[in-house]
């Protein structure tokens, strides 16, 4: 009998686990009680004013504030609507970092708890857009980074880095191609990523930083 691959949930099935995910974590947050230390295990900003307490959390070069006791959520000088996915991964951060320095040791995705069981979703939200996107002018993948903070890197053909948290740097990388081989693409990580985000955050926010990326896209 053949092993089943995870497959992507539907639409629905989305918005009802990011609800569900959303109420958790709320309920976890407003019940720390070490939350300036949280908030220092994060590079997160910690600010009291009167009875609220208040963070104010980077995420892909831009600055969010979250208000306790109630968990608002905004971003920072912006009316937008902040989308229950973001919020769901700012709070996981915040909860689950550790304070733990960058370690300079890189790995792939499928060196992640769970990564070779998750391997094919990740792909498919992550390495297969960015591929499609950025592939065959690769040259473009530094331009449209630096626009979100990020930063040349040296691996692969071309490659930048890109903070997706204050202690969360993602590098993409990407390899044109010739007439044997089709473009194709890796994401890496610093090796203490898990003491900040679990396996199946690491994928959302790989696939933020890749749509955000790609809709910076102009045509040439």
């Amino acid at each position: 009998m053949k092993s089943k691959r995870p497959s992507l949930p539907s639409q629905r099935n989305y918005e009802y686990a990011y609800t569900q995910a959303y109420e958790l974590a709320t309920g976890e947050l407003a019940k720390v009680k070490d939350i300036e230390e949280r908030c220092r295990n994060g590079g997160a900003q910690y600010l009291e004013a009167g009875s609220q307490k208040v963070i104010i959390l980077e995420y892909l070069n831009r600055s969010y504030r979250i208000v306790l006791p109630g968990v608002e959520v905004s971003l920072s000088g912006s009316q937008e609507a902040v989308p229950l996915k973001t919020k769901v991964l700012l709070f996981h951060y915040l909860l689950h970092a550790k304070g733990t320095p960058l370690s300079g040791r890189m790995i792939t995705f499928k060196e992640l708890p769970e990564g070779t069981i998750y391997s094919p979703t990740f792909a498919k939200r992550t390495l297969n857009p960015l591929t499609r996107n950025f592939g065959k002018s690769s040259h473009r993948l530094v331009d449209v980074a630096e626009k979100v903070g990020g930063q040349k890197a040296a691996f692969g053909d071309v490659s930048v880095t890109v903070g997706a948290f204050p202690r969360i740097p993602i590098t993409l990388v990407l390899w044109r191609g010739d007439s044997e081989f089709p473009p194709s693409a890796s994401i890496m990580f610093d090796a203490t990523v898990t003491d900040y985000l679990p396996t199946e955050d690491i994928i959302v926010a790989c696939e933020a930083i890749v749509w955000t990326l790609v809709r910076s896209l102009k045509p040439d």
